[in-house]
């Protein structure tokens, strides 16, 4: 994707020219300082301006391209949840994508997230899935994260929980926020940090 450069002698100026020439919104377009030239008259900030659909799929592309280099045919479906874009790649390689417990997609997510942050200078938050294998894994956790509340609070023992991402720690602690009864702390160091379920003390 070509990099645009938009200039104004002040930074509102530069973005309304970047937003005039895009035909976009400005909650449809990332906006990144990059320079102000000053001379002993005058000031001129330069900026540089990406459409979001342009950075999506320029993320997409370059998902595809590293699956394909991997040897495999794939195809990558954008959905938006929860005002975040997903990239859920559909392969029938599935389980070499996806890795040990999501390992091979949080590999993906950090290629990308680098790709980005060292083109653009910028923080661009996204998530990547394979075969929806992120979201059947929420709702597999949720539900964990439940029957064990249950159990700690009849049995009044704490459970330690299988070793799992921050994402998947995440999952349990939100899962359990508003109980009564349990509360939730990470325990242990990574890579093997884990959730422990506790009975509320009375």
């Amino acid at each position: 994707m070509e990099n645009k450069i938009y200039t104004g002698k002040t930074k509102e100026e530069a973005i309304s020219n970047a937003l005039i020439d895009l035909n976009a919104k400005q909650d449809e377009v990332i906006i990144v300082e990059q320079e102000t030239k000053k001379t002993l008259f005058n000031k001129k900030i330069e900026i540089l301006a990406i459409t979001k659909s342009e950075l999506n799929k320029e993320i997409k592309d370059f998902l595809y391209k590293i699956v394909k280099d991997m040897g495999f045919d794939c195809n990558i479906e954008m959905k938006t949840r929860d005002t975040q874009i997903i990239y859920n790649i559909i392969s029938s390689t599935s389980s070499v994508l996806i890795g040990k417990n999501g390992k091979t997609i949080d590999a993906l997510h950090t290629l990308a997230s680098q790709m980005i942050s060292t083109k653009y200078n910028i923080f661009y938050k996204f998530n990547i899935d394979v075969n929806d294998y992120k979201n059947q894994r929420k709702s597999r956790l949720e539900k964990l994260a439940k029957y064990t509340a249950k159990d700690v609070a009849k049995s009044k023992q704490p459970v330690n929980l299988e070793p799992m991402n921050s994402y998947e720690r995440r999952i349990i602690h939100n899962a359990l926020t508003n109980s009564k009864d349990v509360i939730t702390q990470s325990e242990g160091e990574e890579p093997n940090r884990y959730v422990v379920i506790k009975p509320k003390e009375d």
